[in-house]
């Protein structure tokens, strides 16, 4: 969506500062963070990997769930410890956990100078110079970020909202920050591989019972289709082979621009940009999975056939109960309809187990949609109370060692048989996208394996002259648990 902010563009006389991103969460998280990247670099500020040589650390966190808000203060602890005798004169909490408690997680870790919302993200190099100069930051008071935008999907628009990622900015920036015409996005890859996530959207209309997403990522919001494509071409021109293409929920893209069924029409012409051989989608609502996105997902040249399916559980009461839609039928008929299509696509999903009111009889109902659903591969959460959501005055709680056990035992299944389901793979063909190189072997990731969480694949008997961001074809011949190995046969 676009908007008419613009980038500040003084530059101190004293010389650049600093500045190092830490990014934890999601490729969201990614996504925003190289656009905070761009912005301060047009301010003034030189970007540094390591932390210890940065004058500011800036942590841009993560606040899904318990262990996500931990790990996310423990690192801002750490950042901090670096302003006792280097370089380090300023950490600065962004993200989803600074967005979603601002002045309470000022006040409980003073270890941090700034905590920065989302609206801050515009002015973020002119905040951070204030900072620098001793400025006391006063954090934003924590506001439902749906109530923002007009109940109405069609009414609205992101140019009054700071939307992480969406913003457009004005047209005579640097060509090697933004696309290289057109609408630029504001954005430096901090990371220089071949796969690149590229926003279609933001935030949620959903009411998940056990979600507190929406409350600080606000209501749902496309990305229009041409700037989408204008980011994808400059990504193209940066080497990217790999689009993955995140959202909150990929498949309500469009539905506030009038055309539900945008991103059928989308997905080829971005699997036509120059440079890009192949584009993902990453989390899909069952529910909303319609048969004419799977048909372009399985059969459109350039897309990968990978069906990122937000199950959450397979029990018809547990999902009402989590305001979710679906059965263990309907969720299979899905994965039928997909198989037929595309034999050897990939599916992944996650589930949350524990539940408040999970039976005995849920729990295997669950199980038993695991075994006969042949996932590639499955995340598994144990359920915790988040602030602000309706699931957390449920009554029926179980207590923590049952959660942990139910947990555990979900866990050690998914293992199983998703080791099972990289074992039938032995004999696939498959294109490996190379993503490192050492010596004769190399790693990388097939079509059905997306970044970071789904297995990787080793290519033995490499050619000579294989490089990373190369697609070599190879023969899969052994697995170790999600893992695959497989021996390449050439390269393009």
């Amino acid at each position: 969506m676009t908007t008419s902010r613009t980038i500040p563009d003084s530059v101190p006389s004293t010389g650049p500062s600093t500045v190092a991103l830490v990014t934890l969460g999601c490729a969201r998280n990614e996504v925003d963070s190289e656009e905070l990247a761009g912005r301060l670099e047009l301010g003034g500020f030189r970007l540094v990997d390591d932390a210890a040589d940065a004058d500011t650390v800036v942590v841009n966190t993560c606040g899904f769930v318990e262990a996500a808000k931990k790990d996310s203060v423990d690192t801002l602890l750490q950042a901090a410890d670096l302003k006792a005798g280097g370089t380090t004169q300023a950490v600065v909490a962004v993200g989803c956990l600074a967005e979603r408690y601002g002045k309470d997680l000022a006040e409980s870790l003073p270890e941090a100078d700034a905590v920065l919302g989302f609206d801050d993200y515009p002015d973020i190099a002119a905040k951070l110079r204030s900072i620098l100069d001793g400025e006391q930051h006063h954090p934003h008071t924590p506001q439902d970020r749906r109530r923002l935008l007009p109940i109405s999907p069609a009414a609205r628009d992101a140019t009054v909202v700071s939307v992480p990622g969406h913003t457009i900015a004005a047209p005579d920036l640097p060509a090697d920050v933004a696309p290289d015409s057109g609408p630029r996005a504001v954005r430096r890859r901090l990371d220089g591989g071949p796969m690149a996530p590229l926003k279609l959207a933001s935030g949620c209309d959903r009411r998940c019972s056990f979600c507190a997403i929406p409350s600080f990522r606000g209501s749902f919001v496309s990305r229009r289709p041409s700037d989408v494509l204008a980011e994808a071409r400059w990504l193209g021109a940066q080497g990217v082979r790999e689009l993955f293409l995140v959202s909150e929920n990929s498949t309500s893209y469009g539905k506030d621009l009038g055309d539900l069924r945008l991103l059928e029409t989308l997905l080829p012409e971005l699997a036509a940009v120059e440079g890009v051989e192949r584009v993902r989608v990453s989390y899909l609502q069952p529910a909303e999975t319609r048969p004419g996105l799977v048909s372009v997902l399985a059969d459109t040249p350039g897309v990968a056939p990978y069906f990122d399916l937000s199950f959450q559980h397979a029990s018809a009461g547990v999902l009402r109960r989590m305001r979710r839609f679906g059965d263990p039928d309907s969720f299979l008929g899905l994965l039928d309809q997909i198989r037929v299509q595309a034999p050897l696509a990939g599916v992944r999903s996650n589930v949350i187990v524990g539940f408040p009111g999970e039976t005995d009889e849920d729990m295997q109902t669950l199980c038993d949609f695991l075994e006969a659903g042949r996932l590639d591969v499955v995340g598994v959460f144990g359920y915790s109370d988040e602030d602000g959501t309706e699931a957390a005055g449920y009554d029926g709680k179980l207590d923590d060692d049952e959660i942990r056990d139910r947990t555990e035992h979900v866990t050690r299944l998914v293992e199983e048989l998703t080791a099972q389901r990289a074992e039938e793979r032995i004999g696939e063909h498959v294109d490996v996208l190379v993503e490192s190189v050492d010596g004769g072997t190399a790693e990388g990731r097939a079509a059905h394996q997306g970044p970071e969480v789904d297995g990787t694949t080793t290519l033995v008997d490499l050619p000579a002259g294989v490089r990373v961001g190369d697609f070599v074809p190879a023969l899969v011949t052994a697995s170790d648990g999600v893992d695959l190995v497989a021996s390449a046969g050439g390269h393009r």
